[in-house]
């Protein structure tokens, strides 16, 4: 066979990306054996494998009905034409299709690698959309089958929830969006999302601060030691421990299923990755399952196609907790998903390619395939198995849990783990990495909601009692209202409190207030993040209601004073009314009622002479897109930064997301 010319780096870095081959006759010879599809459709799997992987993308889930239907129709106007009738390395790209499966026909695919997207001036525009929605929340760029195990876990908003794996995060900000999913409802569950690498946990804050929720935590532990959380005073009673409704466990792999974008794969896979990684992925997933709550779903998933890590994980939970649990029949979800059955038999190769025998040294009996009784009790063609060349994805396996509502089984602190004599994987020690620049190690306190500076922001803004004041946070260890003000849910709140001292905790809840200066009114603005937790609860005392151009006039031009606004069209009944609001912070609000969109609330700073709008220049970037079709580079700082002590006394700095 010819070698495969592939998208990728000319030059630079430790490899040449375009001149790898994707070939291993190992992985061949496995995949052939298993026999996971028709003989017939070996080739088109392979090839598959070998192509890149196509540029897919959601609309994000907790954005309201209109917002979505906005963002989508942007899309569809402005980029569809452009991708059509596109050829590239004269090759012609398949126009963009809906992914047929996913609900409320919220994701696409463009059937271009993520790298041509980004070099190529053919698509350019439609990369720069993506970079702008993804930015503020709007859209998530999330590989198609990634997005599949969070849809099965049917997560209501009242719902507990456990990702235990959590980075990078995209399954768990789909399962934030989820418990948003109602409009009509303000979700009393909670994500908590875990992973045990430190500087990972922190990269999960950037994923999650986009979707502006209060209804997350996150943690850095251990999966497989996962620690008991309590829910009530007397944390040494078992049942007073946390359990969930439902729990992703989504497993470190050894990553098969992502050859189509992860080349690495193609020279370094081996038997012994999988067999190596068995005893952490049973670990986890048996820690998942006490964790779960009876009535409760647990999804075990891998982007690995091997059985090993994949059934043979599945084989051994049910085969330790027996009634306890049971595999879901979902094969009527999602049903235009093309996926495979799961697998009952499956052969175990050691290092040398030769087939380990029950009961050889070094060897663990959960490697085998179940017996011929465990085979007709178990059911594991319930499990799903995605294939690349089904439906142009990668590959992922899928298998759904249900605890039965009778189980007893106690929370234990720790569990038994299983442990090989003589691992068959070794890993060659990392440099500790440093972690982000904008990594908070504080602890978590909460503040007296009726103290003197949170009443001072509640009476300024005009926030009525109905909003919870109960669950301000400060990340500092005197407790004091300093420099920033979070909020959370209040179950949250509660888990936090009582397992303060047990728990490592990362982030947790939305920016609320910011401390500005206190020669004014108030000495506080409210965050742009918190806008959707405070926006119901506000009264019109600090908005001023303001027409297209005059947002239009302030995305781009800092600082404009009160004459310039005037010059530029504004009319003087805004002026006016900005005229009676003390300084500090107020909002604009554009009702766009008829246009049947979202109205917008956007917090600005109202100084003496003039004002500023209070966004970060990525937002400003987005709103002058979507708003005006004004097309800005990343380069480009519409909002222009400005310092305290360089610009007029009266005015902030410009908003920045990352630096508070």
């Amino acid at each position: 066979m010819a070698k495969k010319k592939h998208y990728g780096r000319k030059s630079g870095g430790t490899r040449n990306w375009a001149n790898i081959e994707r070939e291993n006759p190992v992985w061949e010879e496995y995949y052939r054996s298993l026999r996971l599809f028709p003989d017939e459709e070996w080739e088109r799997f392979k090839k598959a494998c070998q192509d890149p992987l196509p540029l897919t993308f959601r609309v994000t889930g907790s954005t309201s009905a209109k917002l979505r239907k906005e963002v989508l129709q942007l899309f569809q106007n402005d980029h569809l034409h452009k991708l059509s009738g596109v050829e590239f390395e004269g090759v012609a790209v398949d126009p963009p299709q809906q992914l047929p499966w996913y609900p409320d026909n919220s994701a696409w695919q463009i059937d271009v690698p993520k790298r041509v997207m980004r070099k190529n001036d053919k698509f350019s525009a439609t990369q720069r959309f993506l970079v702008l929605e993804t930015g503020v929340g709007n859209i998530s760029r999330q590989e198609a089958v990634s997005m599949v195990p969070p849809l099965l876990m049917d997560v209501q908003p009242h719902h507990t929830v456990l990702d235990m794996c959590a980075a990078p995060g995209s399954k768990t900000a789909q399962l934030v969006e989820a418990l948003h999913s109602d409009p009509a409802t303000k979700p009393t569950g909670y994500v908590i999302a875990n992973d045990s690498d430190t500087r990972r946990s922190h990269m999960l804050v950037h994923q999650l601060k986009r979707l502006r929720s209060p209804n997350y935590l996150i943690l850095n532990h251990d999966a497989q030691f996962f620690p008991r959380i309590a829910v009530e005073e007397g944390v040494s009673a078992k049942h007073k421990c946390l359990k969930f409704d439902r729990i992703l466990c989504d497993v470190p792999c050894s990553g098969d299923g992502t050859l189509r974008k992860n080349i690495n794969v193609w020279s370094d896979w081996k038997h012994q990755n999988g067999l190596g990684l068995h005893a952490l992925q049973w670990n986890i997933l048996n820690r998942g399952i006490e964790l779960l709550e009876n009535g409760g779903r647990l999804v075990y998933s891998t982007c690995s196609l091997n059985p090993i890590e994949d059934e043979a994980v599945v084989a051994q939970a049910l085969r330790k907790w027996g009634a306890s649990i049971k595999l879901i029949d979902c094969s009527d979800r999602l049903p235009q998903l093309k996926r495979s059955k799961g697998v009952s038999k499956w052969p175990v190769i050691g290092k040398n390619q030769e087939p380990k025998l029950r009961g050889a040294e070094g060897s663990l009996e959960s490697w085998f395939s179940p017996s011929a009784e465990e085979e007709k009790e178990f059911h594991l063609e319930r499990c799903m198995r995605i294939l690349p060349h089904q439906q142009n994805t990668g590959g992922f396996f899928v298998a759904v849990f249900e605890k039965d509502v009778n189980t007893v089984a106690e929370v234990t602190e720790t569990l038994t783990t299983v442990k090989i004599a003589d691992p068959v994987v070794t890993h060659t020690p990392k440099k500790k990495e440093a972690l982000p620049l904008d990594a908070i190690d504080e602890p978590f306190n909460f503040i007296d909601g009726d103290n003197d500076e949170m009443t001072s922001c509640w009476s300024f803004f005009g926030i009525s009692e109905e909003f919870n004041r109960d669950c301000c946070l400060v990340r500092n260890k005197t407790g004091d209202a300093t420099r920033v003000v979070y909020t959370v849910n209040p179950q949250l709140k509660n888990i936090i409190q009582l397992n303060n001292e047990k728990l490592k905790m990362i982030y947790a809840g939305v920016k609320m207030f910011i401390y500005q200066r206190d020669d004014i009114d108030c000495a506080w603005r409210i965050h742009s993040e918190a806008v959707p937790c405070l926006r119901d609860y506000m009264n019109h005392n600090r908005i001023i209601d303001i027409n297209r151009e005059f947002l239009k006039v302030i995305l781009q031009e800092p600082f404009p004073t009160y004459d310039f606004l005037l010059s530029h069209g504004v009319e003087q009944d805004a002026i006016d009314k900005l005229s009676t609001f003390s300084t500090g912070c107020a909002f604009v609000h554009v009702s766009r009622e008829s246009e049947n969109k979202e109205p917008l609330l956007i917090p600005i700073w109202k100084g003496i002479r003039s004002i500023n709008i209070m966004i970060a220049k990525e937002d400003a970037h987005e709103l002058l897109y979507r708003e005006y079709g004004i097309e800005t580079k990343a380069k480009d700082n519409p909002k222009a930064r400005v310092s305290l002590e360089d610009s007029a006394k009266d005015q902030p700095p410009a908003e920045n997301k990352d630096n508070e």
